[in-house]
Order: C-alpha cells, then sequence, then structure tokens
C-alpha cells in the first residue's frame, strides 16, 4: 500500500492505533504527547491527528472526544507500520505441549488447534478443513470380507486416518469360504492404497467380473461402499471462543453482539469472508472489515494462515475478532503456529 504521509504522522499514527487497540477508548493528544519517542508538544500532535483526520486515518466518535483509527488506519498499519515481535517462550511450551499429543485425525488435531488459539489470544478461532482434499489423501489400508453365517459377511474397510467401516452384507446365494476368500483378496488387491473416490466406475466393473454370479452380493458390495463414502459438503467449520467477544467493551452494546453472531453463524458467508484476498503478510492473510463486505463484517478483522499437507491446502486457521485487535499478538501465533503444523507433517 502507497502513502504519501510524513514519517511523523506515520509515526504518531501508529501510536495511536496501538494505544487504542490497548485502551478501547478514543485516543487524544496529550496521550501521545507523552511517548518519549516523539518529543513533540501536545499542541503538534493535535495538528497532526487533524490532518490525519482530514485524510481519512482516523474518526472522532463524537464532539470533544479523542480520535480512533479508521478502516484505512488499521490496513495501512497492518501493511506498513506493525512491527512484529517474537513468540513468548511460554506460548510456545503451550502449542508443543498440545500440538505433540497424539493426534492422528486431522478433524481432531485442527479441534485441538482451534481451542489452542482462543484460549491463546481470547478472539474467536477458526478452522475450515478442505474436506476434498482429506478425502482424495485418506487412502484405504485394509479391505477384508469375513463370513458370519451362510449368508451374511462383513465387509471391514479400514482406512489410514484410523476410521474403520465395518457393514454387513448380505451375499443372496450360499457361498463357500474359500470362494469368499478369494474374491476379498482380489478386491482388496485393487483397492488398498487408494481412496474410496477413486474407486469409481474401475470397482464397479471389476468387482461386477469377480462375484458375476452373485449379483445381489454385488449390488450389495456397491451400495455399502457409496454409503461410506462422505458427501456432507466440500469443507468442514470449526468454531471456538465465540463468547471471548464479551472480554471486549464494544459488545456490551446487545446489538454488536448481535450481530457478531449473526455472521458467524451464517457459515457460507462467512467461508466467502474468509476466502477474500487480503493484506497479505508472511503466509498470514489479514482482512480488514468494512462496509463493502457487507454490514454484518463492518467491524471486524478475520486473519487466516492456510495449513498444507504435500503442496495441497488441507485447511485455514485462523482468527475473527474486532478491528480493534491485538494484530500483532495474533499475527505472531497464527504464523508460528501454521508454520509448526506444517513442519510436523
Amino acid at each position: 500500500m502507497m502513502n504519501k504521509l510524513s514519517e511523523r504522522k506515520l509515526k504518531i499514527l501508529q501510536l495511536i492505533i496501538e494505544e487504542y487497540i490497548s485502551s478501547g477508548e478514543p485516543v487524544g493528544s496529550r496521550t501521545i504527547s507523552k511517548n518519549t519517542e516523539l518529543n513533540l508538544s501536545a499542541a503538534t500532535i493535535r495538528n497532526e491527528m487533524s490532518d490525519l483526520e482530514e485524510l481519512g486515518y482516523l474518526v472522532q466518535p463524537y464532539v470533544s472526544a479523542g480520535r480512533v483509527p479508521s478502516q484505512n488506519a488499521y490496513s495501512l498499519y497492518v501493511d506498513e507500520l506493525m512491527q512484529t515481535e517474537p513468540i513468548k517462550h511460554d506460548e510456545i511450551d503451550t502449542i508443543e505441549e498440545v500440538l505433540n499429543s497424539n493426534i492422528c485425525k486431522i478433524d481432531d488435531l485442527l479441534n485441538e488447534t482451534v481451542k489452542l488459539l482462543s484460549n491463546l489470544t481470547s478472539y474467536t478461532s477458526i478452522a475450515i478443513l478442505n474436506k476434498e482434499t482429506k478425502r482424495k489423501k485418506n487412502l484405504i489400508k485394509h479391505f477384508e470380507l469375513v463370513p458370519i453365517s451362510e449368508y451374511l459377511v462383513v465387509m471391514i474397510i479400514v482406512m489410514e486416518d484410523g476410521k474403520v467401516h465395518n457393514d454387513i452384507i448380505n451375499v443372496g446365494n450360499s457361498i463357500s469360504k474359500e470362494k469368499l476368500d478369494l474374491i476379498s483378496t482380489s478386491i482388496s488387491g485393487n483397492i488398498v492404497g487408494k481412496s474410496i473416490y477413486e474407486l469409481g466406475d474401475t470397482l464397479s466393473s471389476y468387482v461386477k467380473e469377480e462375484i458375476h454370479s452373485y449379483d445381489v452380493f454385488f449390488e450389495n458390495i456397491m451400495k455399502t461402499l457409496d454409503k461410506n463414502i462422505d458427501n456432507s459438503g466440500p469443507l468442514s467449520i470449526m468454531l471456538n471462543g465465540a463468547n471471548n467477544i464479551f472480554n471486549y467493551p464494544e459488545f456490551n452494546d446487545i446489538g454488536i453482539a448481535k450481530s457478531f453472531f449473526t455472521l458467524i453463524e451464517d457459515k457460507n458467508s462467512l467461508v466467502d469472508i474468509v476466502k477474500t484476498k487480503g493484506i497479505e503478510k508472511d503466509n498470514v492473510n489479514i482482512i480488514i472489515g468494512d462496509k463493502s463486505m457487507g454490514d454484518l463484517f463492518d467491524n471486524y478483522s478475520i486473519l487466516t494462515a492456510n495449513f498444507d499437507e504435500n503442496d495441497s491446502s488441507l485447511a485455514k486457521i485462523g482468527i475473527i475478532g474486532p478491528r480493534r485487535m491485538d494484530y500483532k499478538k495474533v499475527f505472531t501465533l497464527i504464523n508460528y503456529i501454521t508454520k509448526y503444523l506444517n513442519d510436523k507433517l
């Protein structure tokens, strides 16, 4: 983002934004004049603040009040003025303790991650899992047909993520154990190492050829495989810490609080917002809300980063909170956690 502000104006704007993020109260010139970095009088700072207001970077919420940052000010801040800080040692210890535990399933890992993020930031955390990527990567580890009676078998499918499908299938006709073992071994050799989504018509024609004399058995195998395919939609959304918004005084207004819950309950709109290209900073996407994105998102910001596996986008994790967000802290934590997860996998 290009700007034509002087170094002095930029420094004053940075101090105002960081003071407002910290206090939640409109910032006056006297407060900024106490900063030893500036060595400027309150009158000089007041004049600079008036210029910044005319330029659209500051807003005076009511007469005789100090100023608060505008959407443009926050965008300039995260793009150019924000000085990131190293993550704290106790935060690293907490992250490693939680994420180093023996978590095998990606859903469980993301659930733990959103809990961790909301606890560390005191904001609402979000994870969006790309289920299409997950499904394609979740391969069949084991397949077996086990007889339980003359006409019934159990079809066992074990997936790499640890999920086990056990389904009782009607064979239709009497089948010997030897024939069943042969069918089981043949099918296993053709589907192990593939995802259920890869099988398609190839498996259908293959299975039919193997058990052509058992039409009912064939139909039941294919129906059962189809049943085990997750068709619940391409994305899964996880949220944690929604009640954290009540830690911030602006949400004492029932209307603002209600708009926040309306926002996070509308999953489709939330996904669209998260996909918006914002300010990219070291793999973190920072979206500063404004009215152009709809009234519901006007007062909020979202920071997200991709959680990848083998160069495929598996999930996004991030934070949604008030526009008056501690961007430095949130940026540092999201950046560290996503890099940690990507390295771990």
